[in-house]
Formats: structure tokens, sequence, C-alpha cells
């Protein structure tokens, strides 16, 4: 399985994801630091959100095989930069999260935004119907 960076804002479902994608029990849990599970970094959505923790997302990125974005289809607020995939040394596929949520639109905006972003490819899911869970896992284990 690839070495990866889980990056997103606070509650779009970064350590849900992570919970699915290591096949662990799903439990709610506030991420606070840096966390190592298996091959995946589950990172505090704050990292994102404020502007100044940045470059730790950038230092610890040098370590994984591949960022990935995420964005809860059900969001209002984006807070990822045009390009800013490009600011990683590695590549940067994004996951729209929260589709058992989302309406198609709100779905479509979500892809756009993320391929605003700079994500190479985009990827749907539903940590809780298991919606393209597999789809993504089979790609992160090529």
């Amino acid at each position: 399985m690839k070495k990866i960076m889980l990056v997103g804002s606070v509650g779009c479902g970064k350590t849900t994801l992570c919970q699915r994608i290591n096949r662990l029990e799903q439990r709610y849990k506030k991420t606070q630091a840096l966390e190592v599970i298996n091959t995946t970094i589950d990172t505090p959505g704050e990292y994102l959100e404020r502007r100044s923790c940045l470059g730790s997302l950038l230092v610890t990125s040098c370590e994984v095989d591949l960022v990935l974005f995420l964005l809860d289809a059900t969001e209002s607020r984006f807070m990822y930069s045009p390009g800013q995939a490009t600011s990683f040394p590695v590549p940067v596929m994004g996951v729209v999260t929260k589709t058992d949520l989302a309406s198609a639109k709100q779905r479509s905006d979500a892809i756009d935004l993320l391929e605003l972003a700079g994500a190479e490819r985009i990827f749907e899911v539903s940590s809780v119907d298991g919606e393209g869970i597999e789809a993504l896992i089979d790609f992160l284990s090529d």
C-alpha cells in the first residue's frame, strides 16, 4: 500500500476515511496531532485551516508517496488555494467525502474545486455506506 497523507479541513472525514482504509472500527475522535496508522498519516484539519501551519503539511509530505486532498461535498467553504497541489513534492489526488449526504450538484462542484486545487485524480467516497472505498483502496494498493 502506498504511504499517504490525508489533508482537509476540520470535520471533512479524514480520520473516518483513515479508519476505513485501514479496516479499523469506525470511531469518532478529534485528531489533535499528526497520527501515523499503518501507511496513513492523518493530519489535524487546523493544519490546512491555519495558514501558519501549512509548512508542517509540506514537510510531512516528504515522507509519503501521495497526498490526498479531502473535501466534504456538503461543505460550503473551500480551504484549498488554486494550484495548491503544486506546493507538494509528491502527487496529489482528491477525495470527495460524505457523498451519501450530498446532492449531485454538490458532488460535481466539489470535483471542480479539487481540480482547481490541482488534484490529479479524484475519488468520490462515503465512509458511512462504503461507496467508492474499495476503488480508492485498490488505487492505493497498486
